[in-house]
């Protein structure tokens, strides 16, 4: 069956629209922590669970036996070999049971076929992976919009649900900005902003200033609308950062596509060794961490909670 992860995708909405929709329909709930888990791995969702979730993405209620079949399927996997005949729920031997997974609900029986694709797209591995988290792989399609034939392929983009990530962050458009004050050790000898993005909204730019005076850029990267997360990296002059226990950055939107922020790292270098010296987290989750910052923001036009994968390859989590 097609994976719950790129229903999600498909659907282009936040975990709390889905927590919002579950609560307007009544009957189970569908808590943003709960979908989070699920997304990630750590969970593997109950029937029902899966089914609310799968309504809150608009799957058309026809398919959603096929989903429940599919549910079975990996549920009774999950038992002793035993146990399984006593449940009526065949399996197909032989078969990996990501294979079975990533069979489409209406086509519940090329399961052997599932498998083959799955060979061909060099997805196995030599260890086995829990049945949870087989479940939660992310297939990320290649727009929101589901596209004539999708379904009937294995997407090429995997994404690990070890770099699946919920965060909550704002957004402002051209004009807007945004503040807030860090602490750094006075001895040191330079200062790096790392800011966590949403580069599926590309060629945002920003300028920033440091108590006042301007320091660096936040450069436009490109639009990336498959592994959305980015840690951009920006070095702020050691003139504007040595001697001084505390500065206030200023981030000023310049760009029509407007500016994201989720997370800041702030590190600073001393005595030749790069550390963390302060974070600050951003968004209606982390009004804490805001407050202690002196956090502001000018122009906000969004606030809400994202779940998203970085690259598969760590070393292109950092950006500059």
């Amino acid at each position: 069956m097609k994976l719950l992860a790129e229903q999600f995708v498909r659907a282009d909405v936040s975990l709390r629209e889905l927590q919002t929709r579950a609560d307007r329909a009544g009957g189970t709930r569908l808590p943003r922590t709960t979908c989070a888990d699920m997304l990630a791995g750590r969970r593997f969702p109950k029937k029902a669970v899966m089914v609310v979730f799968l309504r809150g993405c608009r799957v058309p209620e026809h398919q959603l036996p096929a989903w429940e079949r599919a549910w079975e399927r990996v549920r009774v996997n999950q038992m002793p070999a035993g146990s399984r005949e006593n449940h009526g729920v065949e399996s197909s031997p032989g078969t990996p049971l990501a294979a079975q997974v990533l069979a489409t609900p209406d086509d519940t029986g090329t399961a052997r076929a599932a498998g083959r694709r799955w060979r061909q797209a060099a997805l196995l591995t030599a260890v086995a992976v829990p049945t949870a988290v087989i479940l939660s792989v992310v297939v990320i399609a290649q727009g929101a919009t589901p596209q004539r034939g999708a379904s009937e392929e294995v997407s090429d983009h995997i994404v690990n649900p070890a770099h699946i990530v919920s965060d909550d962050g704002r957004a402002f458009p051209r004009g807007g900005s945004s503040r807030f004050t860090v602490t750094v050790n006075p001895a040191n000898t330079g200062v790096r902003l790392i800011r966590r993005l949403d580069v599926g909204v590309g060629l945002q730019h920003a300028t920033i200033t440091v108590d006042g005076t301007p320091a660096a850029q936040w450069r436009p990267l490109p639009e990336d609308g498959i592994y959305k997360w980015r840690d951009q990296v920006v070095t702020i002059p050691p003139n504007l950062t040595t001697g001084r226990r505390s500065l206030t950055i200023v981030n000023t939107c310049v760009s029509s596509s407007g500016f994201n922020e989720f997370l800041y790292t702030v590190e600073h270098k001393v005595n030749g060794v790069w550390s963390t010296a302060d974070t600050v987290d951003i968004g209606r989750d982390h009004t804490a961490s805001e407050a202690a910052h002196d956090y502001r923001v000018i122009g906000e036009d969004w606030a809400d909670t994202q779940t998203f994968a970085y690259p598969p390859r760590k070393e292109a989590w950092s950006v500059q």
